[in-house]
């Protein structure tokens, strides 16, 4: 089934100089992203996902499988990522799976909330939060088997983006399961949430990192912030990146770009390009 959104048409005629104005139909038409199938998936404890699938076109590259960007919030960010990803053929063999809630709201509040966040007391859970090792459950146990079952998949190369809570919930993911994704773009991240919550699991992967434990020699982090976020936000994110750059002798590859003249929510409409070029362009062999 095709991913769909809604337009009015307006068909005018040109005849002999005359201008004729025409309802193409009574009622709205559904719009068709080409290039593109949906799914609905349910995770373990029984809530639903709209998945979004940009599929690949050609023949795999010579890695022998097609690469993967999982998304996240992609009511909201699929469809400009999948049309930036067809307009130019170096990125035509890429995969886009976008990870969505049903209904056609581009940012579910609840589901949201809930789905990046860690649990927190019971006092402080409105809205309700908690579910981000759920979510990374359901996608290393059931969307990644589903999108290697229908397509051939370079398993070296599959990437993760998320934007603000999700943003946050991607540094999540490096930090607790480094081995999940290849790269991570990460946009306006939340990592001020729970008091600085991800200081401790940062704490943790750099000391697995620098014992050896864990191998991110083939691993990205690219962090994006808007310069019109807060202040915190932007301190925050390039504070970050500076206490993981001892880390690049031991293989990781991180950076920090801030984006002039735009502003939280505008930011992951200035950069869709960015995003593709940073995960589709990296080579491991």
């Amino acid at each position: 089934m095709s991913i769909v959104f809604t337009a009015r048409w307006l068909i005018t005629l040109f005849f002999c100089g005359i201008t004729m104005p025409l309802i193409a139909a009574a009622k709205d038409t559904p719009v068709t992203l080409s290039g593109t199938v949906e799914w609905r998936l349910v995770n373990a404890e029984g809530h639903s996902y709209r998945i979004m699938i940009s599929e690949p076109e050609g023949e795999p590259p010579y890695t022998g499988g097609y690469p993967v960007l999982y998304v996240l919030d992609a009511n909201a960010y699929f469809a400009s990522l999948h049309e930036a990803k067809r307009a130019q053929k170096a990125y035509r063999k890429a995969i886009i799976v976008g990870i969505g809630y049903p209904g056609d709201e581009p940012l579910n509040f609840l589901r949201r909330s809930y789905d990046f966040s860690p649990p927190v007391p019971e006092d402080r859970n409105d809205p309700p939060q908690g579910g981000q090792d759920q979510l990374l459950d359901f996608i290393e146990r059931t969307l990644m088997p589903k999108v290697a079952e229908h397509y051939t998949v370079d398993e070296d190369q599959q990437s993760l983006y998320g934007h603000s809570f999700g943003g946050m919930f991607t540094v999540y993911a490096l930090f607790t399961r480094p081995e999940l994704f290849d790269h991570h773009i990460s946009a306006s991240p939340s990592l001020w949430w729970h008091d600085h919550y991800l200081l401790p699991p940062e704490r943790r992967f750099t000391e697995q990192v620098t014992s050896r434990e864990i191998d991110v020699t083939h691993t990205s982090l690219a962090l994006i912030v808007a310069e019109r976020d807060s202040p915190q936000e932007v301190q925050n994110t390039v504070a970050l990146q500076k206490r993981l750059q001892p880390l690049s002798a031991w293989g990781l590859r991180s950076s920090v770009t801030v984006i002039g003249d735009e502003d939280h929510m505008s930011l992951p409409f200035r950069i869709e390009n960015r995003v593709l070029r940073e995960v589709l362009t990296a080579r491991r062999r």
